[in-house]
C-alpha cells in the first residue's frame, strides 16, 4: 500500500524509470542500425570477338593566312613655291662710251755709247811693275822674325810653374781623400786577392758628395764594391782645396782603390 505522503515521490520515480528505459531502447536501436550495409552493385559487360576498326580522323585543314594588304603611303604633296612677282622695271641703258685710245708715241732715242778710251800700258811698264813687286816680297822674306819679349818668356815660365804646382796640389788632395776613405773600408770583406776598384764622385765646395758615387771599373765582388761605396759615404766631408781655380778640377774625380794594399 502506498501512503499518501509517498505518492508524489513514487510518481517521480516511475517517470524517471520510464525515461531511462526509453533512452536505453533508443540507444539499442541506433547501435544496431548505425552501419548501413550497401547492396552489391552488378555491372553488365559485353564481350567482343575482335576490336572494331577505328575510323581515320582526317585533320582539319589549317586556315590559309591571307597576306595583309600593303598600305600605300601616299607622298605628301609638294608645295611649290610661289613664283616671285614680276616687277617690270624699266632700266635705262646708258650708252657705253668707248674709251679714247691713247696714242703713245715712242721716242726712239738711240744714244751711241762713246768708246771708252783705255789707255793700254805698254809691255815694258808691266814688266817693271812685276819686278818691283818681286823685290818687295824678297825683302820681306829676308827680314828676321821678331824676337819674343822677355815679359812673354816670364809669363810662359810662370804658366809652366803654375801647372806643375796645380798638379802637385791635385795629387796631394787626391791622396788625402783616398786615405780618408780607406780608413772606413773593411778589407776582410774584399777577400785575399788583389781587387781594384774605380769610383767617380762629384764634390761640392763643402766636401760633401753630389749624389751617390758611381762604380766605373771593378774586378772585386759585389760585397767589396758595396763596402767601398759605403766607406766613401761615411768619409764625408772630404778634404778639398779652397782655391776656386783648383777646386774646379775636383768637381768630378776618378778615385782608384786597392783595399788589400796598405
Amino acid at each position: 500500500m502506498i501512503r499518501k505522503h509517498e505518492k508524489p515521490i513514487a510518481l517521480r520515480a516511475g517517470i524517471m524509470t520510464m525515461l531511462v528505459h526509453g533512452i536505453l531502447l533508443l540507444l539499442l536501436f541506433f547501435s544496431i542500425h548505425w552501419k548501413s550495409v550497401q547492396p552489391m552493385q552488378i555491372a553488365t559487360v559485353e564481350l567482343w570477338d575482335h576490336l572494331p576498326s577505328h575510323p581515320i580522323v582526317t585533320p582539319a585543314p589549317e586556315p590559309e593566312v591571307k597576306p595583309e594588304p600593303k598600305v600605300e603611303v601616299k607622298p605628301e604633296p609638294q608645295v611649290e613655291p610661289e613664283p616671285p612677282a614680276k616687277v617690270d622695271i624699266q632700266v635705262k641703258k646708258n650708252p657705253v662710251k668707248p674709251e679714247p685710245k691713247v696714242e703713245i708715241k715712242k721716242k726712239e732715242i738711240e744714244k751711241k755709247p762713246e768708246p771708252l778710251k783705255v789707255e793700254k800700258k805698254s809691255d815694258e811698264d808691266l814688266k817693271k811693275l812685276q819686278e818691283s813687286l818681286l823685290k818687295e816680297d824678297t825683302q820681306l822674306n829676308k827680314q828676321d822674325k821678331p824676337k819674343s819679349s822677355p815679359a812673354a818668356e816670364v809669363k810662359s815660365n810662370v804658366a809652366v810653374q803654375g801647372s806643375t804646382t796645380d798638379t802637385s796640389e791635385m795629387a796631394k788632395y787626391i791622396g788625402l781623400i783616398t786615405a780618408q776613405i780607406k780608413q772606413h773600408v773593411n778589407p776582410q770583406v774584399c777577400g785575399n786577392g788583389k781587387p781594384e776598384l774605380q769610383f767617380v764622385i762629384s764634390l761640392m765646395p763643402t766636401g760633401y758628395l753630389i749624389g751617390k758615387p758611381k762604380l766605373s771599373v771593378s774586378n772585386a765582388t759585389a760585397a767589396c764594391n758595396e763596402a767601398v761605396e759605403r766607406a766613401i759615404l761615411e768619409s764625408q766631408p772630404l778634404p778639398v782645396p779652397k782655391q776656386a781655380d783648383l777646386f774646379s778640377q775636383f768637381r768630378e774625380l776618378k778615385l782608384k782603390f786597392r783595399p788589400n794594399e796598405e
